[in-house]
């Protein structure tokens, strides 16, 4: 009893845990979840291609089950699950789950939607053309070698690796209190960015980014933002957002369709798709009338069919946010350096990389030399033999033993033991002429290949040429096109600077219809012209606001919910003259029943300048331009309205202008915008004019003096007053009559102050438009009812003027 005492050691139970666990962890870490700097593989991987290796399954071979290959990992190297094993080599074989397939797999690898692969005694595989580049010179004594489990066999530490297969093919695994997910990458652009450092040993991550852009996902879509991606190269850690590859369909004039070609990498599809069924059923997403899977051997498409009069853009913005049709994935590059786990940048895994081939071409190039050294020193003896071929002869027919005649050659010729056997082996054929000369030229190269091995192994500037050139050799052979594209967010570049800076026309139809399209598109027409038809439009919508402005200038849209949205005019689509445009709810994030009541280009924000804003019912507000200079994509409060109000229009000014108000019933007023007080953002405003009964604003201008008041009227009558005939009134009067209505003329439906040599453009509730000069319509009394303008059909009116703005004017 007392001796088993005497063998029971007292241990720290909370020390032996600790200890336990650390060694558990390492193991983990080390041997498991975390691939190597070096060759990007984790031991699994490593062992299962050494092993194919080792069969000889090259792919020039035929394949072989890979139940054999499996048995050959467990048995020789990894002494773990069968299935483990299995999945990890399935996963090598899929285009969907490795960019650069490392194993050639024969069967039922699995599929995207999730379907596993067949049991291994069905499927066959073998290398992979790409994957003998991983293995290449392995036998040149190029890596250290361990013993495997059982110490029966060796296994390599790491393989060559003749390319970047870290980064080419990424690598995810969670070890224990640290996860690796290192994304994919496309073969070119990774050897072009290791070609770089080769070539500038100083290159920063910023330079090699010209060559690597970013991931590249063997299942393509788009990466939304380049700053993510740098942010992840530059300290190991990052987010990207992936987003399926769609595009939309036009069934009919109102349906539409949404069909998927891409999905973000490690997507299931089945999953995906009953999601989105999900999300219909639960009514979370709406619009959506059918969706199926037309997905097959040609390539992936998903067809989400939608109701009629839905938005598609708004169902598919809604499917991003509820979906994993937009992922993210998640950047962390953590690899094995010397064993121990370190998070890397871009830059320093091409660094370890390509000491690492360093290391590799220097062994490579000692095992060849001592190869030719040991070659070159036996022919040197063969060369003494041949010289004193009679002496030898003659030696070895008068020695009683092998051993003698070696010991006499060695003695009498001064030769080595191994020159003396290899004399001894030489065959009779040697001793002819022929053979002579080729063991004289053999030498002669060998010499040769012997002084540019010693060369390279002295220079390391020339190990490095030799490490960028095998690495352009592979970049010709397997190189492929990007299949992932990388989309810059809208805050990270100035596309201004891609845009020519032009005079557009702007037209905004009462449905919410926008487009942009040169100035230049309008005929210069007579007055009493038809006009031209300005727009397709759909049944009984018409265009309410027509613009000129610069491609480079702000556009701020006011709604008659008193709300303003901010973009630049290039981002308004082009169009033709007869195209209906793009809806605008495309492009800004209007509420339900919200519209577009004025449109403000604005070239620049500054203190200086005001917005003056006028409700139907006659309420004004004056506010400072630069409390406007904001780009929320939900938009801003510009006014606060009474209940049934709706603000009509918005002026530019510069605090000291004349204002002219005219309504509907043919009234207008006229005072200075000093009598309206400067008011916050979200203000209510004051009265501008009292209106009477029924009577309602119809436009607000700023005057000018020597200008005109420009009044046209529903059926098409027009004339100009000038604007000396308006005094200057206080604000909140009832103003002077401007207008002589009439049953022929109908009330007035727009009002602008011109300039004799301006040019106008009147839009039809139709959508016809007529460009016309000032200086062709009539001038005439504030009391008079004016002259045709344009001609209508029997239904059509007057819905809008719109000045065109001169080049030269701001």
């Amino acid at each position: 009893m007392s001796k088993d005492k005497e063998r029971i050691l007292p241990i720290d139970i909370e020390e032996e845990m600790r200890k336990s666990y650390l060694d558990y962890a390492m193991t983990v870490i080390v041997s498991r979840a975390l691939p190597d700097v070096r060759d990007g593989l984790k031991p699994v991987h490593r062992r299962i291609l050494y092993a194919m290796n080792e069969l000889g399954l090259t792919p020039d071979k035929p394949h072989r089950k890979s139940a054999r290959i499996v048995g050959d990992v467990l048995g020789k190297y990894h002494p773990h699950g069968d299935s483990a094993v299995y999945d990890a080599m399935v996963r090598l074989a899929q285009d969907f789950s490795t960019r650069y397939q490392l194993v050639d797999g024969h069967g039922n690898f699995g599929s995207i939607d999730g379907d596993g692969a067949a049991a291994m005694r069905y499927t066959e595989a073998r290398m992979a053309k790409i994957t003998t580049e991983l293995l290449r010179d392995i036998n040149k004594e190029t890596v250290n070698y361990r013993p495997n489990f059982d110490e029966t066999l060796k296994e390599p530490v790491v393989l060559p690796s003749k390319f970047p297969n870290l980064l080419v093919n990424g690598s995810s695994g969670i070890a224990v209190g640290m996860a690796s997910s290192i994304p994919p990458h496309n073969l070119g652009e990774v050897i072009d960015g290791a070609v770089e450092l080769i070539d500038n040993p100083d290159a920063d991550i910023e330079t090699i980014m010209k060559h690597i852009k970013g991931p590249d996902f063997p299942t393509g879509a788009t990466i939304m933002g380049i700053d993510n991606i740098k942010s992840a190269y530059k300290t190991g850690r990052g987010r990207v957002k992936v987003r399926a590859k769609t595009t939309i369909e036009q069934v009919n004039k109102s349906k539409y369709r949404i069909i998927v070609t891409e999905l973000p990498y490690q997507v299931n599809k089945a999953r995906l798709i009953e999601k989105i069924a999900n999300l219909v059923r639960d009514k979370k997403i709406e619009g959506i009338s059918d969706l199926r899977d037309e997905s097959d051997r040609n390539g992936m498409r998903i067809v989400i069919e939608l109701k009629r009069d839905v938005n598609p853009n708004i169902v598919l913005n809604n499917l991003y946010k509820y979906t994993q049709l937009q992922d993210t994935f998640s950047i962390i590059m953590i690899a094995l350096v010397n064993g121990e786990p370190k998070v890397l940048n871009l830059r320093q895994m091409l660094k370890y990389y390509l000491e690492h081939q360093k290391e590799v071409i220097t062994r490579r190039t000692q095992y060849d030399l001592n190869k030719a050294e040991a070659r070159a020193h036996i022919l040197e003896g063969l060369k003494i033999a041949l010289d004193n071929i009679d002496a030898v002869i003659s030696l070895i027919r008068k020695s009683k033993s092998v051993k003698e005649a070696k010991e006499g050659l060695m003695n009498n010729f001064k030769l080595t033991d191994k020159q003396a056997q290899a004399i001894l082996d030489m065959r009779l054929q040697k001793l002819t002429g022929l053979e002579r000369e080729k063991i004289e030229e053999e030498y002669e190269n060998l010499i040769k290949l012997i002084n540019k091995y010693r060369e390279i192994l002295a220079n390391e500037r020339l190990i490095y040429q030799i490490v960028k050139e095998e690495l352009l050799e592979i970049k010709e052979k397997y190189n492929d096109e990007r299949r992932t594209e990388i989309v810059p967010e809208a805050d990270e570049i100035d596309i201004e600077d891609m845009i020519e800076e032009q005079r557009v026309a702007i037209t905004l139809t009462h449905f919410g219809y926008i487009k942009r399209m040169p100035e230049d598109t309008y005929k210069l027409q007579k007055r009493g012209g038809k006009g031209v038809i300005g727009i397709t439009t759909r049944e009984e919508d018409f265009v309410e606001h027509l613009f000129i402005t610069s491609t480079h200038d702000y556009l701020l849209f006011f709604t008659n919910a008193g709300k303003v949205y901010r973009m630049k005019a290039y981002e308004i689509p082009e169009a033709r003259r007869q195209s209906k445009g793009t809806a605008i709810v495309n492009l800004l994030q209007l509420e339900p029943n919200e519209k577009i009541t004025a449109v403000i280009p604005i070239n620049e924000f500054n203190k200086k300048s005001y917005l003056v804003l006028l409700t139907k019912h006659g309420t004004i507000k004056k506010t400072q331009l630069d409390k406007f200079d904001t780009s929320r994509k939900n938009g801003l409060i510009a006014i606060n309205l009474k209940e049934d109000d709706e603000l009509i229009s918005v002026k530019r000014t510069t605090g000291e202008n004349d204002l002219i108000i005219v309504t509907a019933h043919g009234m207008a007023i006229r005072f200075n915008e000093g009598d309206v007080r400067e008011m916050g953002r979200t203000a209510m405003g004051v009265k501008a004019i009292t209106l009477n009964k029924g009577d309602s604003i119809v436009d607000m201008s700023l005057v000018e003096e020597g200008d005109d008041l420009l009044v046209v009227s529903e059926k098409g009558y027009g004339k100009r007053t000038s604007l000396d005939e308006y005094r200057t009134q206080t604000r909140a009067g009832k103003g002077i009559k401007t207008y002589n209505i009439k049953s022929r003329t109908g009330n007035i439906s727009a009002a602008k102050v011109v300039k004799e040599d301006d040019e106008v453009m009147l839009i039809s509730q139709a959508g016809s438009i007529i460009r016309l000069r000032v200086s062709g319509v009539s001038k005439m009394g504030r009391s008079t009812s004016g002259v045709t303008l344009m001609r209508l059909d029997k239904e059509d009116k007057v819905v809008s003027i719109a000045k065109v703005v001169a080049e030269e004017e701001e």
